[in-house]
């Protein structure tokens, strides 16, 4: 692990290579698992604040089910996650008639109607975030799942770190200083292995 300001980050982020790789999954981290996305209460306002927007979108299954319990839920380890249609379906997820899915708040956000690209959790997969010492600290991990086996295979084959090829979601949670931070430690850390070749 490194501290970086209040964080914790585990050496995966350094070390792992990864790319989503859309062509071969086609963007099922969001209709699988048992939960939904993890989702701040800031978060969850703007959400309802552009619902009007997405919700002709939207299918009826997962209308009904924002109409019943709202755009999110407490997880059994309770944790605020969005809201999912059949236990596994992000409500604010559909899938093309190709069998692609995609995210109906990314979409809007792309299409100019709003200016929240998606909750900072699905954008920063697969790296995840915890709270440490009653909130002081944040762990900065990498969460492993077989379905994102495509993703591995893709970065290694680019030889892409998992901190590069999250660039963007990095540093609009953490900001440049925290990002240029972080790539210092990684050139670091590089060098050190080499070094004990």
């Amino acid at each position: 692990m490194f501290l970086i300001q209040n964080t914790l980050v585990s050496l995966d982020v350094l070390e792992k290579e990864f790319c989503c790789n859309l062509d071969v999954c086609h963007g099922c981290c969001c209709i699988e698992g048992d939960a939904g996305a993890p989702i701040s209460d800031e978060e969850c306002q703007k959400v309802e604040q552009i619902l009007p927007i997405l919700l002709p979108e939207m299918t009826k299954e997962a209308r009904e089910v924002v109409e019943k319990q709202g755009i999110s839920y407490l997880d059994p380890s309770g944790e605020r996650v969005t809201s999912i249609v059949n236990d596994k379906d992000c409500v604010f997820s559909r899938t093309d008639h190709q069998g692609w899915c995609y995210c109906l708040i990314e979409k809007a956000y792309r299409e100019g109607k709003i200016d929240f690209k998606k909750p900072i959790s699905c954008h920063l997969y697969p790296i995840r975030l915890t709270s440490l010492q009653e909130g002081k600290m944040i762990g900065v991990e990498y969460h492993r799942w077989d379905i994102c086996h495509c993703g591995r295979q893709l970065g290694k084959k680019l030889h892409l770190p998992l901190y590069k090829f999250l660039k963007e979601p990095l540093i609009r949670r953490f900001g440049q200083a925290w990002y240029d931070e972080l790539e210092l430690t990684a050139t670091e850390w590089k060098k050190q292995q080499i070094g004990n070749l």
